[in-house]
Parts: structure tokens; sequence; C-alpha cells
């Protein structure tokens, strides 16, 4: 199942390349790296820390197992809570798009009950989208 995850990463890059067609520049994580390193790499372990690590065991622990299907109620919660705060610095369609990966990050978490595999595909995913989609003009 986490290599289902890790490809669905390249597989809604590629829909998202013929629906945006951006003009790519392959080498620009390489001239900015700060800018590329923060969000790619700095971010995903802060925002899975508080949010998978934290807020979803939290409200885990208050819910008990409580669950639609294969999704509980603290990964729903969580994943809305982390898509809202999104609304804050991103489009509304980034932001609402953020919604679907949380719910795979809150999986994992509670699948595996750690934090390296929802931080190794927080991480790939978000490599990966600026690294296609948000060069620098």
């Amino acid at each position: 199942m986490f290599r289902v995850a890790l490809a669905a990463g390249p597989l809604c890059w590629l829909g998202l390349f013929f629906i945006l067609q951006p003009s790519l520049q392959w080498g620009w994580p390489l001239l900015a790296p700060t800018v590329f390193l923060l969000p790619a790499l700095a971010y995903p372990v802060l925002e899975e820390i508080v949010f998978r690590g934290l807020i979803q065991e939290l409200v885990h622990d208050y819910l008990s197992k409580a669950a639609l299907g294969p999704v509980t109620i603290a990964n729903l919660l969580t994943s809305i809570l982390f898509t809202g705060l999104h609304f804050l610095y991103h489009p509304p369609l980034w932001a609402a798009l953020v919604f679907f990966p949380s719910l795979v990050f809150g999986f994992f978490k509670e699948r595996t009950r750690g934090l390296a595999a929802p931080i190794s595909l927080h991480v790939f995913y978000n490599a990966g989208f600026l690294w296609l989609f948000s060069a620098p003009v």
C-alpha cells in the first residue's frame, strides 16, 4: 500500500502537468536551495509532528477508534484542520486538494503507529510538486 501511495504522487503530477502545462526548469532547486528545502523538507517534518503526531493522536485518544470505513474520525478531523490551515497561504483549489494527501498521511500514521511513513510521503509529495510546479520566475 505504501508503494501505491508513492506512485500516486507522480501520477498526480503527470495529470497536473497536462492540465497546467508549466514551463519546466529542471535545475532550479540547485539554484535556490533555501526556497526549495524549507517547503520540501522542513515543513513536512514539522507538519507531520504537529498534525499526525500530536493532533491526530489526541483526537484518536479522545474518540477511541471511531471510523467511517477505512478512515478514522481522528484522521478525518485532522485532515479537515490541516486543509483549512492551508487556505491561509494557498489558492483555494490548491488548499482544497491538500485534503486527499492528508488522509493518506493520516492513514499511514495509524497503520504504522509512527511518523516515518507519513513524513516520507509528505516530503516526497512536496518535493516533487515544488520541483515541477513552483520554479521561481
